[in-house]
């Protein structure tokens, strides 16, 4: 069952969004929070031909679980948010506080079992997730879907890096320069202050405070300190986090965790789908082929949930 609802955490930017119900409920159902990672992401997720988050809700929903997805602030209103917030822009008004209201509304749906809502943090989703549970409201656990405990930036230098290495040598001096320029940019942000963190662009319409605000908040910190039920999965075809930098991270932050799973999946990339190519420089060509989310992956997760 699928109703239209509206996250709104702040009154001027109002999101469209989907509450999906199991069709066979007969008691409260656990629920989630899905949420987006990195760029301007619609309530499906969709990125190339494919919509994680509507495989999310519509396979846990046939699983017993309910969800709530919605399209993330920047998608809706991005144009508006540069010119209202420019580089005061941060993860608290993109991401933080738009999933803290969809856990709101899910507390207080009389069909949710309110003790047992869970975020599932996609990407940048899943690194934020631990600081959502910390910042705002309070869940029973989380899923960590292909995420990193590393910053931002290291994360987009290493990608930047791999990407390099696949191509060809007269491009990737050019490429290198670049690298190295956005290298120097980062090292720069710590010794900013704030003012000036919010006045430099550092690509795009990206400021340098997106950054510096994230590493002011250390996602490594967040998950080490939590000790609520935690779910890690990656696939082994991601190339946009790495198993050896970011899931094997995990386990070494987490190795004296009370309650976590890892699950590492067999040929599957950073959607959770079947792998193609598996570089870096075909990813979008990956991306547009057709898939759903894998349907082992969609009953682990549930399994996880209905055990907690």
């Amino acid at each position: 069952m699928i109703e239209q609802i509206t996250v709104a955490a702040n009154p001027a930017y109002p999101l469209e969004g989907i509450l999906t119900l199991p069709d066979s409920q007969i008691e409260k159902a656990p629920a989630v929070v899905l949420v987006h990672g990195s760029g301007t992401l619609d309530k499906d997720e969709t990125i190339g031909a494919n919509k994680v988050f509507r495989d999310l809700a519509d396979g846990l929903a046939k699983r017993g679980i309910a969800s709530i997805r919605y399209d993330k602030r920047t998608f809706a209103y991005g144009k508006q948010m540069v010119q209202e917030l420019g580089g005061k822009l941060s993860v608290k008004e993109e991401v933080l506080e738009d999933a803290v209201a969809a856990v709101k509304l899910l507390k207080n749906d009389p069909r949710v079992d309110a003790n047992r809502i869970f975020i599932i943090g996609h990407s940048l989703g899943g690194a934020l997730a631990p600081r959502m549970d910390a910042e705002g409201e309070d869940v029973a656990g989380f899923i960590i879907l292909a995420g990193t405990p590393r910053t931002l930036d290291e994360v987009i230098l290493n990608q930047n890096e791999d990407a390099i290495k696949q191509l060809d040598a007269s491009q990737q001096q050019i490429a290198l320069a670049q690298v190295k320029d956005l290298q120097t940019k980062f090292d720069a942000i710590p010794e900013m202050t704030v003012e000036v963190a919010q006045q430099t662009i550092l690509f795009g319409s990206v400021y340098a405070w997106y950054f510096k605000e994230m590493n002011q908040h250390p996602l490594k910190n967040y998950i080490a300190q939590n000790k609520k039920p935690i779910f890690i999965a990656q696939g082994d075809k991601d190339v946009q986090v790495s198993v050896e930098k970011d899931f094997n991270r995990y386990r070494e932050l987490l190795n004296d965790h009370p309650d976590v799973t890892f699950k590492l999946y067999p040929g599957l990339n950073h959607l959770f789908m079947k792998a193609a190519f598996g570089t870096l420089k075909d990813i979008w060509n990956e991306y547009n082929i057709p898939q759903t989310v894998d349907g082992t992956v969609l009953t682990d997760i549930a399994e996880w949930i209905l055990a907690q």
